[in-house]
């Protein structure tokens, strides 16, 4: 298999994270969506990491659709999440809630960097919008008992909030300090500090 993207980015990194835990090999393509687009559109017309090309030829995008095929490959009954019921849901709430803050994250980035101008009133809103998700996140994980939501090892959503902590502490370090954020902040310490987190980083690396 081949993944297509750099670790920078929070939705290659939860794939790059779940490929290794499941002790799947794969071949790390490192392309940026703007510095190397013309390598992209043979595989992904979007342009958009990340991008899975399986053993087979097929081709994947979008995190959520690629980590569903990882898992099953894998095995849903060994999968990082619930296979069903509602530990599933509100685990897939979690992801969603990172992943919408990664989203606003990365668009406003884009925009920062590419406008000439923002509204106030979008840049206030955008802001506030990334901070109260990371306090969703926050209060989410000083509400559980344990060390992590998925048991006694990260799952999906403990990979994808605690990717989602430091992309956003790197790039909007002006308004987010984990410091603001005490659980999260635990969370993504002890996240980063496992053998597969180590392995698979990047420091945020703006396009070029």
């Amino acid at each position: 298999m081949q993944l297509i993207g750099q670790f920078d980015s929070p939705f290659v990194r939860r794939v790059g994270l779940a490929l290794t835990r499941y002790g799947m090999a794969f071949e790390h393509l490192p392309y940026g969506s703007f510095g190397d687009s013309d390598r992209f559109v043979q595989h992904n017309p979007l342009r958009r990491v990340p991008t899975l090309v399986t053993d087979s030829g097929e081709v994947l995008i979008d995190s959520y659709a690629i980590l569903d095929h990882l898992d099953e490959v894998h095995g849903r009954d060994r999968a990082l999440i619930a296979a069903s019921g509602p530990e599933r849901r509100a685990a897939l709430h979690r992801c969603a809630i990172a992943t919408g803050i990664a989203d606003k994250a990365v668009n406003f980035f884009y925009a920062r960097t590419f406008a000439t101008a923002l509204a106030p009133e979008f840049v206030a809103r955008t802001e506030g919008q990334i901070l109260a998700g990371l306090a969703e996140l926050d209060r989410e994980c000083a509400a559980r008992s344990g060390d992590w939501w998925f048991g006694a090892e990260p799952g999906h959503d403990d990979n994808i909030a605690a990717c989602i902590a430091r992309f956003t502490s790197e790039v909007y370090a002006h308004i987010v300090k984990l410091a603001d954020f005490p659980a999260l902040a635990d969370h993504s310490a002890r996240a980063e500090a496992r053998a597969e987190f180590k392995a698979i980083q990047q420091v945020f690396i703006p396009p070029a």
